[in-house]
């Protein structure tokens, strides 16, 4: 049989995808979200087409971005046995990936409607068919939302099929424009005003809305588009103002002023305007950034905060060291005042510390230099007679001392004092990025930690060490010393691959787990690695039926 180019190019990626020729086993996903934009616009245009075709022995069905199928109407009872038997009913995914050359993978692959008749199925099961599958885009952003497919025996087939799907696909996209529900509609109008007013660049972010503008697209390349469009994600559901900053490939740094937009008192999503705050010096010889011990990190990012940091030992100016737990704010602290400030002592005291007030007051006396941990922990008691401390110290006609403090943004009992009273005596804040934000200096992290911990005779291979940069790393640099901490326990010697990651690390999903989710997570790792990625055996073992342990599988992230 001579398949037409289209076909063809899907048998190949199929193969390459290690598709069961035979028998292939669509994963199961048994949690269906079946209120979404596409399925509400879709439902009634489904009703009609479901009624035109009521005597015709064919199915209409609908899937998500993934081929996930959501709905499936009509057909006769023999048709609806067929489709049972090779699983393309709601809940298993038919993405070409998994099943092969289809009309609802297809599709998506391509991104255009297609037609596959009988033989033209990769899989044998499937060559009984013939299946028309038009891909449905968000009228707005262009995205893909899903697959209008009608399915029939492949003994009437006819082109009538394929005309069908489309023009279901398109009265969908009508409908989505149509009834676009009210939160959409604010954010659309408040992007269509943020563009007009400021004539700069805009990116509007919504639950299933992403938009950024042409002239965004204009003043970046694809490689500063794509770290703004990843600095953006802290923001997507936010419900106060916040302001970013991102450092870009290209060597700029761009300030990103993040604006939610409230339909009443429901969020509808957010705005964020970027503007070009400072030229990238950090690329030129004349501001390298100078090696300092213990400090890992070559990053855009990460250079420009130590140079910030740098800047202000250098001057003696007290600075705020804002950023999550774990990022590492106290050893570029240290590490900086080490390298600009050598002979001139540096004490650490947390603000928990019941002796703070008075151990502060003597250090700063006797010329010390002060890093006080945790401020946002400081009692208001704390914060007035710090504040009185500071006041004496810059009163004071002899050389000042260098203060800096460690702040995590939000997680104050006394935040207004905070803020109001005891910052005003600094002048800057640095923004201490978290780890998600400057993977690409997980590579020379991960040899630094592991000498941290003692064991000098573990690397990590390149597909271990690729894993780890696809974590969220909650607990940012501390919570990959405790990760790399577990590695080194289990091995003295050799090269981890990915088997030899903690459970934690095969999966990548960004949400945050519950402790039993946690749990489950890591028992379905370790299934299948005990099976050697036998999802059979390893949901035999665990009790799961298959569909469930393919549902976790797909849920968790897990890489297999």
């Amino acid at each position: 049989m001579t398949l037409r180019e289209s076909i063809l190019l899907s048998w190949q990626r199929s193969e390459a995808s290690l598709v069961d020729v035979d028998q292939p086993s669509p994963a199961y996903i048994s949690a269906l979200d079946v209120d979404t934009t596409l399925t509400r616009a879709a439902r009634p245009v489904i009703d009609a087409l479901a009624s035109e075709l009521t005597n015709e022995p064919v199915c209409i069905i609908l899937t998500d971005a993934k081929g996930v199928v959501l709905d499936r109407r009509g057909g006769d009872p023999a048709l609806i046995r067929r489709l049972d038997a090779v699983d393309l009913s709601p809940g298993f995914t038919y993405s070409e990936a998994q099943v092969g050359t289809n009309g609802i993978g297809t599709a998506l692959e391509v991104g255009g409607p297609i037609l596959v008749h009988g033989p033209e199925h990769y899989t044998g099961v499937l060559r009984g068919f013939a299946c028309a599958g038009a891909p449905i885009t968000h009228p707005v952003t262009g995205g893909q939302l899903g697959v209008l497919d009608i399915t029939t025996q492949a003994r009437n087939s006819n082109a009538v099929l394929l005309s069908f799907a489309k023009l279901a696909a398109r009265r969908i996209q009508e409908r989505i424009v149509e009834e676009a529900n009210a939160l959409d509609q604010a954010l659309l109008s408040d992007y269509y005003a943020a563009c007009r007013h400021t004539g700069g660049s805009v990116i509007a972010l919504g639950e299933e809305v992403f938009m950024i503008n042409a002239h965004a697209q204009a003043h970046f390349d694809a490689a500063d588009q794509a770290a703004l469009i990843d600095r953006t994600r802290d923001a997507r559901g936010g419900v106060r103002p916040a302001t970013f900053i991102a450092d870009l490939p290209s060597g700029f740094t761009a300030r990103l002023a993040y604006q939610p937009t409230f339909l009443g008192n429901r969020l509808a999503g957010g705005i964020v305007q970027v503007r070009e705050h400072r030229s990238g010096l950090l690329r030129s010889s004349a501001t390298r950034v100078p090696t300092l011990p213990g400090v890992i990190g070559t990053s855009a990012l990460w250079r420009h905060t130590t140079q910030e940091v740098l800047e202000s030992a250098g001057r003696a100016e007290w600075i705020v060291a804002e950023g999550e737990a774990g990022t590492g704010k106290l050893t570029l602290l240290r590490a900086v005042h080490n390298y600009s400030r050598p002979g001139i002592r540096l004490v650490i005291l947390d603000a928990d510390d019941p002796e703070l007030v008075n151990a502060a007051t003597a250090e700063l006396e006797s010329g010390s230099d002060l890093v006080l941990r945790h401020a946002h922990l400081l009692s208001t008691e704390n914060i007035h007679a710090l504040v009185d401390v500071l006041q004496t110290v810059r009163d004071s006609l002899s050389d000042e001392p260098w203060i800096a403090l460690t702040v995590i943004r939000g997680q104050s009992d006394a935040q207004d004092e905070l803020d109001t009273q005891l910052l005003r005596f600094f002048p800057r804040t640095v923004a201490v990025p978290p780890l998600r934000h400057h993977l690409d200096d997980v590579p020379a992290l991960v040899p630094h930690l592991l000498a941290r911990t003692g064991v000098t005779g573990v690397t990590l291979s390149q597909a271990a060490i690729s894993q780890l940069m696809r974590l969220p790393w909650p607990g940012n640099v501390t919570h990959l010393r405790t990760v790399l901490g577990e590695i080194a326990r289990r091995r003295r010697s050799g090269v981890v691959d990915l088997d030899g990651l903690p459970a934690e690390c095969r999966a990548t999903t960004r949400r945050h787990l519950t402790r039993l989710e946690a749990l489950e997570r890591d028992a379905i790792v370790d299934a299948l690695a005990a099976h050697k990625g036998d999802k059979a055996a390893a949901a035999l073992a665990l009790g799961m039926s298959r569909a469930t342990i393919y549902r976790k599988i797909r849920d968790y992230a897990i890489v297999t």
